[in-house]
């Protein structure tokens, strides 16, 4: 069959079909490409299906995994709070008198010991108001004789002649008592001209690190003013202040009611251990908005490694649970019915045995129920594991029957040893 311009076309008749009716001739190559492709796809799909399965072409094959020995030993209980530190002293140091700033003792960031001398004052116009105090006194101090004096003259002529009036008597007593109290406050303007020069010398009033100075010399600084002349921080010892769940203070309560509580410091990224201090209380009332208590720990800081503001990530041991049964934390899986472990058998197979976790220190879970000392779980691989599966572990020869003991003949996973040291469950109840 040939087209008007005489070449040849397939024909759609070739196909076993017949021309529909109302399809033009030049639809007719599109038709053919069609129904090959389709016939192409139908013969592919009656081709024989490989296996797809995720263990391959032999479902007996062991599985190789990874293992790991239950261990009984002690494990501490931590919580874990984000802190802030902060000085255990802040004084904002500045004068308490008026007057010209003409020295400065420190330098900046310095470390200083209470009762150093840091800044003097101007200490003339102080001087000068002294000296005029201890003259008033010396005046009144002559009055007050001269009418002493004349009290008794007058007290011994009433009563050896009368010649004197009882009421002239009480008037010159009444004088010299006048004359005392006028003496007594010019005793104490002078003590206060004596203060005045004291706080003309600024000592430090707490041992610490001195900041920078915000007052130069040759300012005039008033007791009135509201910068401070400089800061200083106590940082040995230092505190931080953290914050725990509400439901975690009654039990860190009771534990600090009857001994210290070892407390932790941490850098930002949870994994520099910083310095070691212990709790010292914890705060009267809970916040609300977020329902949390604060708490404040105390750091002897010897080697400066805290400082003010600096945020921290506080571990709180609460106590130490002794000869607890614990397993790495990648062996425990979940499911519907809850958390279960693959436990290896003798005999190379696994069986799935529901568990019941006390709590996790990050890599590491403490199981309360399940499982027993020296039996072996399996760590990695589980997701291709079903009960009954024969496994390989990891580093055995797969056919070689691997045996399970308590020295861990299968090259078990080794996980840390000693304290767990990271985030436990915030209200220290089993893991969910």
């Amino acid at each position: 069959m040939t087209n008007p311009s005489g070449s040849a076309e397939p024909s759609i008749q070739q196909f076993g079909f017949e021309t529909p009716a109302g399809v033009s001739r030049a639809r007719i190559p599109i038709l053919v490409l069609f129904l090959s492709v389709w016939a192409l796809g139908v013969g592919c799909s009656k081709a024989d299906p490989k296996p797809t399965t995720g263990r391959g072409g032999n479902p007996n094959q062991p599985m190789p995994v990874t293992v790991s020995t239950v261990e009984r030993r002690d494990v501490p209980y931590y919580l874990t709070g984000l802190g802030s530190v902060t000085a255990y002293y802040t004084v904002s140091v500045k004068s308490r008198v008026d007057g010209q700033l003409i020295d400065v003792k420190f330098k900046e960031g310095q470390a200083v010991r209470k009762g150093d001398l840091l800044a003097v004052i101007d200490t003339r116009p102080f001087q000068v108001a002294l000296e005029q105090a201890q003259a008033a006194l010396f005046r009144d101090q002559a009055s007050l004789r001269d009418a002493q004096l004349n009290y008794a003259r007058y007290k011994g002529l009433l009563q050896d002649s009368g010649a004197m009036s009882q009421q002239q008597v009480d008037t010159q007593r009444s004088t010299a008592d006048q004359l005392d109290g006028a003496v007594r406050n010019d005793q104490a303007t002078i003590d206060s001209a004596k203060l005045n020069l004291t706080y003309c010398h600024i000592t430090a009033p707490v041992s610490g690190r001195i900041g920078l100075r915000q007052v130069d010399p040759g300012n005039i600084v008033h007791a009135a003013d509201a910068t401070p002349m400089f800061v200083i921080t106590q940082l040995q010892p230092i505190s931080v202040l953290f914050t725990l769940p509400e439901d975690n203070l009654p039990s860190v309560s009771q534990h600090l009611a009857k001994a210290p509580l070892p407390v932790d410091a941490y850098s930002r990224d949870d994994q520099t251990k910083i310095a070691a201090g212990k709790l010292l209380t914890i705060d009267n009332q809970i916040d609300q908005t977020t329902g949390t208590g604060k708490l404040k720990a105390v750091f002897d800081n010897k080697d400066n490694a805290l400082w003010p503001n600096q945020f921290v990530n506080i571990r709180l041991l609460l106590n130490t649970e002794k000869n607890s049964t614990v397993i790495p934390a990648a062996a425990v899986q979940r499911g519907p019915q809850g958390t279960y472990v693959f436990v290896v058998k003798q005999d190379n197979t696994v069986d799935v045995r529901p568990v019941t976790i006390a709590f996790t220190q990050n890599n590491v879970s403490v199981i309360s129920n399940g499982l027993s000392p020296n039996e072996v779980v399996v760590t990695d691989g589980q997701d291709k594991l079903q009960a009954s599966s024969k496994v390989a572990p990891r580093g055995q020869n797969p056919a070689g029957g691997h045996q399970p003991s308590p020295a861990g003949d299968a090259h078990p996973q080794k996980y840390p040893g000693g304290q767990a040291t990271s985030e436990s469950k915030p209200s220290g109840t089993a893991a969910q």
